[in-house]
C-alpha cells in the first residue's frame, strides 16, 4: 500500500504520539511505501528520508520547543499541511491516510482524504480529545467540540489507543461512533543499564524513574512532595524530561532542600532514555491522566514495577499488585505508602519486574503495525466498494436520463 501518515508533531519534535508514529511508519515501511506529512522546525530540513520513510515537513515559523508545540504553530499547521498535502496529492497516488490527532491534524487529513477520494483513518491521543488539567480541553469548548464532532462522523474509522481514549469520545462527541482499539506499543529497547558512578549514585541506593513533558498535567510536584517522606534516606527520585514547569519544580526542590532526593536529567536521547530506566529500581508517575502511557510500557520492559495513578489509557494493561500498583487519582498518601513498601522490599520489585518483562511482549509494534495494516486494508476495501455502489448509481442515473 501507498501510505500517508499525517501528524503534526513527529520526531525530533514533540512527545508519545509523534514517537509512536514514527515507529508505526518505519515499521510499515519494510512492507509499503510510507509518507509522513508534518511541521518542520528549529532548522529541520523539509525533506528527508528517515529508516525508508518519506518525511515532508511544513514550515510553520512559530515553534521554538522541540517538546512543546505552542498554539500558533499548531493553527500554522492546519493551511500550511493542507497547501503542501495538496502539492504531495499532484505527485503521488495513496491508497490511505492516517490521521494523527484530531487537533490540530484533524482538518488536514480530512481535507487531503477528500480531494484524494481515499480514505481516512483518524487516530485519537488522548488529549487531543481530553485532558482534565487544561482550561483550554477541546471537550469544555462548543466550538472544538463541534469541528471534532464533524471530523469524527467524516472519518472512514476512527481509531483509539484505548478504551479510556474511546470512552471519552462517546461521552463527549459521538455516542454513536464505537471506534476501533489499538494499543499503542514500543520498540524493544535496547540492553544495558547505565552505570550509577557515572551519575553519582550509590549501588545501595533505591532509584526512582519517571519520564515525560514537565507539565501541569504529568504532576510531577506531587513525586517531589512525596520526596519529603524519604529525606536523608538513600532513596533518589530521577526526573528525565524537559517543559514549562521545569523551574519551577527547581524551585520547589530547592525550597524544601531535597537537591539530595531530586535529580533533574533535563531530555535525554532515546537510547539513554533506557539506559537510566535500567539502572532503576522503580517507575513513578503522578500523571492526571494518559490517554493510553507509553512510557508505562518502556519502563516494563526495562524490567521495573509501575506505581501511578487509575485515571487514564495505562488500565487497560497495568494490573494492580500483579505489574505495580494503581492508585486512586490524587491519594498522595497511598502512593507514597505503596512506593516505600517496593523500596524496602527488593524481592517484590524483583517479582513484579520479571512479570513485566513476560507481559509486555504483546504490546511490541510489529504487533500494533499488523493491527494497523489490517485496519488500513478494510478501509481501502470499503472505500472501494463505496466508489463502487456510486458508480454504479450513477450509471444507472444517466441511463434513465438516455
Amino acid at each position: 500500500m501507498r501510505i500517508l501518515f499525517c501528524n503534526y508533531e513527529y520526531p525530533p519534535l514533540g512527545g508519545g504520539g509523534g514517537v509512536i508514529n514514527a515507529m508505526l511508519a518505519e515499521e510499515m515501511a519494510n512492507d509499503h511505501e510510507v509518507t509522513v506529512l508534518t511541521s518542520q522546525g528549529l532548522g529541520l530540513p523539509d525533506k528527508c528520508v528517515e529508516n525508508g520513510v518519506n518525511v515532508v515537513r511544513v514550515p510553520v515559523f512559530f515553534r521554538d520547543k522541540q517538546a512543546v508545540a505552542n498554539l500558533p504553530s499548531m493553527m500554522a499547521f492546519v493551511p500550511m499541511g493542507i497547501k503542501v498535502g495538496k502539492e504531495l496529492l499532484e505527485k503521488h497516488k495513496f491508497d490511505v491516510i492516517n490521521t494523527h490527532f484530531v487537533v490540530p491534524t484533524g482538518p488536514v487529513g480530512d481535507t487531503l482524504a477528500h480531494i484524494a477520494n481515499v480514505p481516512n483513518v483518524l487516530s485519537l491521543h488522548g488529549g487531543d480529545i481530553y485532558d482534565p488539567s487544561k482550561s483550554m480541553s477541546p471537550h469544555r469548548h462548543p466550538t472544538l467540540r463541534f469541528m471534532i464532532k464533524r471530523l469524527l462522523r467524516r472519518a472512514d474509522i476512527v481509531v483509539g489507543q484505548s478504551r479510556n481514549t474511546l470512552a471519552n469520545m462517546r461521552r463527549f462527541y459521538t455516542p454513536e461512533i464505537a471506534g476501533s482499539r489499538i494499543p499503542l506499543a514500543i520498540n524493544r529497547p535496547p540492553a544495558g543499564a547505565a552505570a550509577r558512578s557515572d551519575y553519582g549514585f550509590g549501588e545501595n541506593e533505591v532509584l526512582l524513574a519517571t519520564v515525560g513533558r514537565l507539565v501541569a498535567r504529568k504532576g510531577v510536584d506531587q513525586l517531589v512532595t512525596m520526596m519529603e517522606h524519604f529525606r536523608n534516606e538513600p532513596v533518589r527520585l530521577l526526573i528525565m524530561g524537559s517543559g514549562p514547569q521545569a523551574n519551577t519544580l527547581k524551585e520547589e526542590v530547592q525550597k524544601r532542600q531535597l537537591n539530595d532526593q531530586v535529580t533533574f536529567l533535563g531530555f535525554v536521547e532515546e537510547a539513554e532514555k533506557f539506559r537510566i530506566l535500567h539502572m532503576s529500581d522503580l517507575y513513578v508517575s503522578t500523571s492526571q491522566h494518559e490517554g493510553f502511557g507509553l512510557v508505562y510500557l518502556e519502563a516494563m520492559a526495562c524490567g521495573l514495577p509501575v506505581v501511578c495513578y487509575d485515571h487514564g489509557g495505562q488500565t487497560d494493561f497495568l494490573r494492580n499488585d500483579k505489574t505495580g500498583y494503581l492508585i486512586s487519582l490524587n491519594d498522595l498518601d497511598l502512593f507514597t505508602e505503596r512506593c516505600r513498601l517496593l523500596i524496602n522490599n527488593a524481592e517484590l520489585r524483583g517479582a513484579m519486574g520479571e512479570n513485566n518483562l513476560e507481559y509486555v511482549q504483546e504490546y511490541y509494534i510489529d504487533s500494533c503495525a499488523a493491527k494497523y495494516e489490517n485496519l488500513f486494508r478494510e478501509a481501502v476495501e470499503m472505500n472501494r466498494r463505496r466508489q463502487y455502489v456510486w458508480q454504479q448509481a450513477w450509471l444507472q442515473k444517466r441511463a434513465v436520463h438516455q
